[in-house]
């Protein structure tokens, strides 16, 4: 067999496995024949726009996350080029974001012993936060980012802006020299270490910062479709940069960032054979999952977001799956974690994107600009020399006041107390524990308060009135049989309601005149192991006391549940199966109350009682 048929084989068989796990390897982009020219020339225009935005950011993001400006520009250019292949938008375009590159920042300033092998353990970053976007797509993971609630993420936005902010206040003030690393990780370490250090700024980089920003404030009410963001920066380095590279004045020394050359391009590839690779994969675990979760709905609220717009069909699996194979490209080419990002996103969509190739196209265009960065590197040039850090510091702020969304704050705070309550904790986190902690406490708390509500099973004792309907039981009124309790059962029977339906029920069974409880269980969702022992110990309960307990209506699938945890045979203890006894009646679609019925007149048989033929009366419209 060639080597040909063995990809070939590797490729089909890959193919397959995710097909079977209805996520698609490869999504066409569609036929060629479809592709017009229009739609090229669309596409390019798009691609255009947002590359001019794409660049300049890609070197922010980087000095957010405290990286050389390689890391990315290289994140931007692949990570935009794989993306498309494997995603259900049409208009994501990936790369390197605030949120996550801060994210990175926090990490190493609260672990410097590893800062200085930071170029070793990116790659290998940047490999476990892909594994875990592709394994999270494979078992489905994007589809319980919908419990998550939004106010997570807002919360996190604007706590991360503020730790954005203030990071970006070093280089703008010139104060880099007089805040350790370690002080950046947290808001109040922070705060400190500027407030000790603040007598010595210089004015230089204010005066760099001022004049850029009032070039970016400028264009942005002057032309609002230009890239005021690019513009802002290129004039900002014509002017100061060559003050500063040519050490006029007052401008000898200040800070800008440094080209690189083809030999940096050359990829350092994830080592995973040294000595203490598992200690590494420890030590970064918890961020590159953290980073993957991020990622992912980064990706999947952007992904929606213009969905809502353009009405496309989308699969937050399928472009959870592009976030792992666009960061498995960045650890192979040595780039930074890449996510969704909604402004190059949204710019692409406004830009009148056609196809997934605008997305491809940036990424060349990236590629092409990061190859004519490393040639001037390489020529004498230089041409990222020239841009101040104190420049691209003010940019860095002005666009993270844009992560302070203070209409979607105002409703996170004002629409529910549990919302207010996830927000705030969220956001206080932020500012207290470094972002790949503060994400999961956000998390935690938004999913506690969900199983909070989830697990609160509605139980409600039924009767049959006169005519033979099944209905709540109103107030104190006398039961038909007095020894025989019908609890209707609804909701979620999950691990985190099985006590409080056990609790309930117990409470139910201390009535003296009650012998028999029938569950209906006809609308009871989602039996586990929990809830299965929380029946078992309800049954043991009422034995001791001499009670029965039968099942009305159970689905098929609480029938399964019951069988295979073996519950069954001791729920069917005392009937005799060889006289068609049971104690448990299975769901009857054509009529929900026949099963009920069913259970009633077992109850009977139990108590040693003919009272009264038990009539069903059922209206299918009424159901």
């Amino acid at each position: 067999m060639g080597f040909g048929n063995v990809i070939k084989k590797t490729y089909r068989a890959t193919r397959d496995y995710f097909a079977g796990e209805k996520i698609v390897f490869l999504p066409r982009f569609g036929r060629v024949g479809e592709y017009s020219k229009l739609k090229f020339f669309a596409d390019l225009r798009a691609a255009t726009n947002v590359t001019l935005l794409a660049l300049p950011q890609a070197i922010a993001y980087a000095a957010i996350a405290g990286l050389d400006v390689i890391y990315g520009v290289v994140s931007a250019a692949v990570a935009a080029i794989i993306a498309p292949f494997f995603a259900s938008s049409r208009y994501n375009v990936l790369g390197p974001t605030n949120a996550t590159a801060f994210m990175l920042f926090s990490f190493f300033a609260v672990n410097p012993a590893m800062q200085s092998r930071i170029s070793d353990l990116l790659p290998l970053l940047v490999f476990i936060v892909a594994i875990a976007s592709m394994l999270g797509a494979l078992l489905k993971v994007a589809d319980l980012l919908q419990y998550v609630s939004r106010s997570v993420l807002v919360g996190y936005m604007a706590g991360a802006a503020v730790l954005i902010i203030g990071n970006q206040l070093k280089p703008l003030l010139g104060l880099q020299d007089f805040v350790k690393p370690e002080d950046s990780a947290t808001f109040f370490g922070l705060v400190g270490a500027l407030g000790r250090s603040i007598a010595q700024t210089h004015w230089v980089p204010v005066l760099i910062g001022a004049v850029t920003l009032a070039i970016y404030y400028g264009f942005k009410r002057w032309k609002k479709n230009w890239p005021a963001f690019s513009i802002a920066l290129l004039l900002g380095s014509v002017i100061f940069g060559p003050l500063i590279h040519f050490g006029i004045g007052n401008f000898e020394g200040q800070e800008t960032f440094r080209t690189f050359g083809f030999r940096e391009l050359i990829p350092n590839l994830p080592n995973v054979f040294h000595s203490g690779i598992f200690n590494d994969i420890s030590a970064l675990l918890g961020l590159g999952l953290a980073i993957a979760f991020l990622a992912s709905l980064e990706n999947t609220l952007m992904a929606k977001s213009i969905a809502s717009q353009t009405g496309d069909r989308m699969d937050v699996n399928q472009d959870m799956l592009s976030v792992g194979f666009s960061n498995l490209g960045s650890a192979l080419a040595g780039g930074m974690p890449a996510s969704g990002s909604l402004t190059r996103s949204i710019l692409n969509f406004n830009s009148g994107a056609a196809t997934k190739a605008s997305a491809v196209y940036t990424g060349i265009f990236t590629l092409g600009l990061v190859i004519l960065i490393a040639w001037s590197g390489e020529s004498g040039l230089d041409i990222i020399d020239y841009i101040p850090k104190a420049a691209l510091a003010v940019l860095v702020i002005a666009i993270s006041f844009t992560l302070f969304n203070l209409k979607q704050i105002r409703i996170c705070l004002h629409s529910t107390f549990d919302d207010a309550v996830v927000i705030i904790v969220t956001f206080i986190s932020t500012l207290l524990a470094p972002l790949h902690v503060a994400i999961f406490i956000g998390v935690a708390i938004s999913i506690t308060l969900f199983l909070r509500k989830a697990s609160k099973p509605y139980l409600k004792e039924y009767e049959f009135n006169d005519v033979g309907e099944l209905r709540e039981k109103e107030g104190k009124n006398a039961r038909p049989i007095p020894a025989i309790s019908i609890v209707h059962v609804e909701g979620d029977l999950f691990f985190g309601a099985s006590e409080l339906f056990r609790t309930q029920i117990q409470r139910t069974a201390v009535d003296p005149a009650i012998k028999v409880i029938i569950l209906r269980l006809k609308n009871a969702r989602h039996l586990d192991a929990t809830s299965v022992m929380a029946l078992e110990d309800l049954v043991h309960f009422m034995r001791r006391k001499g009670l029965f307990l039968l099942i009305s209506g159970a689905s098929k699938d609480v029938y399964k549940v019951l069988k295979r945890s073996g519950i069954l045979e001791m729920l069917q203890e005392g009937a005799d199966r060889t006289q068609g006894e049971s104690n448990i009646f299975l769901a009857m679609p054509s009529n929900p109350n026949i099963s009920t019925r069913d259970a009633l007149r077992r109850a009977q048989q139990l108590l040693g009682t003919k009272q009264a033929d038990v009539r069903i009366f059922y209206d299918p419209n009424q159901s």
